[in-house]
């Protein structure tokens, strides 16, 4: 039985950790860097190991990395002993945050300048980050997806952070490889760990949003725990906006738990 993680939000804070079904929980460092990290410290010292997924460093963007947050979020990592800290291969905002995430044409040109980018990161931050794959809603580009993401990886020697509901919803939104293709296509030993999440179909636009704001697609869960279980890779599920109760997140918790040994 793999370990099941959660991204912890704001609207859990109340929340007891002990009656959480979670063997791990994901932040956002964005939201501790120069603030009271005593919440953090607490969960980490009851025996809950904490792991960092970032916003803001724009790695598909063209501005250059602030050194100031660099430091500040190597500071963070080190003070936590926090072993896996990633962020998303996509552009973020160059003059100004957008937060919002923007595709890279996944081009020949794009696996060399975006893999220099993440070296450069990782030079400052004294340890291998991880990337994780996106959704898009529009996107160019001649390498197939996985490929792209493989090969960034490789140049770069980084991780992977496997995100298999991004991969249903670009599937289900373009075409292209399923999630067991896409999956066959990845390095297992590149991968960190597994995210899933839940999505709508939105009729404004015609498309699967990437929302996870509802409970994980049955092919999503299905296959992060047949992945998880053949590999030996830990799942955390995503819930970021309309969060339910902690009953319903403990049932999503369970159900991720049992596909990893069914």
């Amino acid at each position: 039985m793999r370990p099941i993680g959660l991204g912890l939000r704001s609207e859990m804070r109340d929340w007891n950790p002990a009656d959480i079904d979670a063997d791990f929980y994901e932040v956002a460092p964005e939201n501790w860097l120069r603030r009271d990290r005593t919440p953090l410290h607490r969960l980490r010292d009851s025996g809950c190991p904490i792991r960092m997924h970032g916003v803001s460093l724009n790695l598909g963007g063209t501005s250059t990395f602030r050194r100031e947050f660099l430091h500040d979020l190597r500071e963070l990592l080190d003070s936590l002993g926090v072993d896996h800290y990633s962020d998303h291969l996509a552009a973020s905002g160059d003059a100004h945050q957008l937060y919002d995430l923007f595709p890279v044409p996944f081009d020949e040109a794009e696996v060399i300048r975006v893999a220099d980018r993440i070296r450069d990161v990782q030079n400052a931050l004294g340890r291998r980050i991880g990337i994780e794959n996106t959704t898009f809603y529009t996107n160019v580009g001649p390498v197939p997806e996985a490929e792209f993401i493989s090969r960034v990886a490789e140049r770069a020697d980084c991780h992977i952070l496997l995100d298999i509901n991004n991969i249903h919803v670009n599937q289900k939104n373009h075409g292209g490889a399923s999630i067991s293709e896409f999956l066959a296509a990845i390095d297992p030993a590149r991968v960190s760990y597994l995210h899933v999440a839940g999505h709508e179909f939105d009729e404004r636009f015609g498309l699967y949003i990437d929302t996870h704001s509802r409970p994980v697609a049955s092919e999503a869960a299905t296959a992060a725990g047949r992945w998880a279980r053949m590999h030996g890779k830990d799942i955390l599920l995503e819930w970021d906006n309309d969060i339910p109760d902690l009953a319903t997140i403990n049932q999503e918790l369970a159900c991720l738990r049992v596909s990893t040994i069914t």
